[in-house]
């Protein structure tokens, strides 16, 4: 053993380096330290530790020291070192910083971290660092709709009020359409979920047809009601309105929320409306579709059973939608509104300023 080493274990010390070494899940340069202590303190010379533990002189030593000075939690920590990697000065940041920001001088539409180590003679990964350090994402974006509808806060302010404090005596439906809803059936049958591995699904499939789901969704109780229909025409929106006309109990107001498309503002809509004087339509605002509350459930839809789902018909594909109303009729949820409106409204302004600063 090194002259000046000497190496005494308590009980608790040997125990918990025993523990170490034993464990099948000790990382293993955490098991050669704790049996170069525990072969010192056994008294063996420092030749022969380096045998047993596949280790140099110069570490053998090292981690002898580390125990006399620290115990068995030094041995189990890795001191920090300097980096390697000499540190680009602020200019270097500053430039690939202003590049980013600006086009790149080749067909792309963005940088990637391989063309600014071109353009500026440093390693992608110092890239990468600079990128990281001050924010910059250049392969992702983040899309936008703002809405032109001059009355944008009237009608948001009209919808979301129908949310929070919806009247009395009445009852608040927020109705659409989905359409183009796809019957896609697999070319093959895919393999199960199962420990290890993913659920599959071939990439190709067939087509079968379409179907058009019109809801309604009650946000006061969360409840919906859903019809198939093959179209999405004026025509069949009266006949979802009246299957409104025909569920909702008598006596109570009926306040719908929509949105702008073209068959729900139809003179033969209109005229419906007109016979059905306890009906009230609220539109919202244009480009403003997320301000439905039955989009939530349309996502929820899609997501749980029909993006993966497999339907060997129109039929097929009617049904298991109308089990999934069901499913969700059976322990509704009511729908709640979170946003403050004065937050949006200030938010899609600063986005038309930000637009106009641009143009």
């Amino acid at each position: 053993m090194r002259t000046g080493i000497s190496i005494t274990l308590t009980s608790s010390d040997r125990h918990r380096l025993e523990a170490l070494t034993s464990n099948r899940n000790t990382a293993q340069k955490h098991v050669w330290r704790a049996a170069i202590v525990l072969l010192s303190a056994d008294g063996v010379g420092t030749t022969e530790i380096m045998r047993w533990t596949g280790t140099s002189k110069t570490c053998v030593w090292r981690w002898q020291e580390r125990f006399m000075q620290e115990g068995v939690d030094g041995l189990l920590r890795d001191k920090t070192r300097p980096s390697r990697i000499k540190p680009l000065g602020p200019d270097i940041a500053e430039w690939v910083v202003n590049l980013t920001l600006a086009d790149p001088p080749v067909e792309a539409t963005h940088w990637t971290a391989a063309m600014m180590a071109k353009e500026t003679g440093i390693s992608a990964s110092a890239v990468r660092r600079i990128w990281r350090a001050h924010g910059l994402q250049p392969h992702r974006y983040r899309q936008f709709k703002l809405s032109n509808d001059p009355r944008f806060a009237e009608k948001l302010r009209d919808v979301v009020g129908l949310y929070v404090d919806p009247p009395a005596h009445a009852i608040v439906l927020s109705v659409d359409e989905k359409s183009q809803i796809q019957a896609l059936d697999r070319t093959q049958p895919g393999l199960p979920l199962k420990k290890g591995r993913l659920g599959t699904m071939t990439h190709d499939y067939k087509r079968h047809g379409t179907t058009t789901l019109f809801a309604a969704l009650n946000v006061l109780d969360g409840s919906v009601i859903g019809r198939n229909m093959q179209r999405h025409r004026h025509q069949e929106f009266i006949r979802f309105l009246n299957a409104i006309e025909a569920q909702v109990p008598p006596g109570k107001a009926v306040h719908v929320i929509l949105d702008n498309y073209a068959a729900h503002k139809h003179p033969k809509v209109r005229a419906w409306l007109d016979r059905h004087e306890r009906f009230t339509f609220h539109f919202t605002p244009t480009s403003c579709s997320w301000l439905n509350a039955v989009e939530g459930f349309f996502a929820k839809l899609t997501r749980q059973r029909l993006k993966r789902g497999v339907f060997h018909s129109v039929v097929d594909l009617q049904a298991a939608i109308s089990r999934y109303v069901a499913e969700t009729n059976a322990s509704p949820k009511p729908f709640t509104w979170t946003a403050d409106p004065d937050e949006i409204i200030a938010a899609v302004r600063r986005g038309h300023q930000a637009l106009d600063s641009v143009h």
